[in-house]
C-alpha cells in the first residue's frame, strides 16, 4: 500500500502528528488538515485520496459536517475519532456514511491496522465499470458517460442510477428505490422520485429508455435489444 494517499483532520496539532507518523512509517502518504473546513478544500482539491481519517469535535465544520459533505460527493473510506463514547453519536456516525469509528485514546497501531484492513475491503468490494450501449456507468470515480460524453448528475441522481443499474431487470417499487437512495428513514414525499426519475431520464437523452416505467408498481433498470 505504499504511496497511497490518506487525508488526517484533527484540530489537535500533536494528535495529527502521532497519527500521521504511523502511517508515513507503513508507507502511506499523507495530507493533514487543521479543521472540518480546510479538510474539505483539500479533499476538492487533491485527486486519488484513499481515505479520510476525522475527528469528530473540531471547531467550525466538525467531522459529522465533513463526512455529510464528502459523502455528498464521493464514497471514499472514513474513519471516525472521537473522545466519546456514546452508543448514539457512533449509530449516527455509521448513519452519516462513516465506515469506522474509533474513540480516544487508542493505540497508533491498532489505527494503522484498521486503515489498511478497511482499504482491503475497500477494493475487494470495489465495483468495476458498468458498461452498456452507448452507457457507461464508472460507480467509484462517480462518472456517467453517454455516447461518450460525461453527463453531469445530481448526487441523487447518480446514486438511482446506479442503484438500478446494480438491480438491472428487477421491478423496484417506488418505496424500494426511497429506502435505497434516500435512506429508510426519509420522510418525504414518494413523489420524489418520479422527479428524479424525470430529470435522469432527460439527461440521459437517447439513452432513456434504459429506465423503464413498471406500471402500478415503480421502475426498472432493462437492457433493451
Amino acid at each position: 500500500m505504499f504511496g497511497i494517499k490518506i487525508l488526517i483532520a484533527d484540530d489537535e496539532a500533536r494528535m495529527r502528528k502521532l497519527v500521521s507518523d504511523f502511517l508515513k512509517k507503513d508507507g502511506f502518504s499523507v495530507i493533514e488538515a487543521e479543521d472540518g473546513k480546510r479538510a474539505l478544500e483539500i479533499f476538492k482539491e487533491e485527486t486519488n485520496i484513499s481515505l479520510v481519517i476525522l475527528d469528530v469535535m473540531m471547531p467550525g465544520y466538525d467531522g459529522w459536517t465533513v463526512c455529510r459533505e464528502i459523502r455528498e460527493i464521493s464514497q471514499v473510506p472514513i474513519i471516525m475519532l472521537t473522545a466519546r463514547g456514546e452508543e448514539s453519536d457512533e449509530i449516527f456516525g455509521f448513519k452519516l456514511g462513516a465506515d469506522e469509528y474509533i474513540t480516544k485514546p487508542f493505540s497508533p497501531m491498532i489505527l494503522v491496522a484498521r486503515v489498511r484492513a478497511l482499504l482491503r475491503r475497500t477494493n475487494n468490494t470495489a465495483k468495476t465499470v458498468k458498461s452498456f450501449a452507448g452507457l457507461e456507468i464508472d460507480e467509484s470515480g462517480r462518472v456517467v458517460q453517454v455516447d461518450g460524453i460525461r453527463i453531469d448528475l445530481s448526487p441523487k441522481e447518480f446514486e438511482l442510477l446506479v442503484y438500478l443499474a446494480n438491480n438491472e431487470g428487477i421491478a423496484l417499487s417506488r418505496e424500494q428505490i426511497l429506502n435505497a437512495v434516500w435512506d429508510y428513514d426519509y420522510f418525504g414525499d414518494i413523489r420524489t422520485v418520479d422527479t428524479h426519475i424525470k430529470k435522469l431520464r432527460l439527461k440521459l437523452g437517447k439513452r432513456s429508455y434504459y429506465v423503464q416505467t413498471v406500471r402500478s408498481l415503480g421502475y426498472k433498470f432493462e437492457v433493451v435489444e
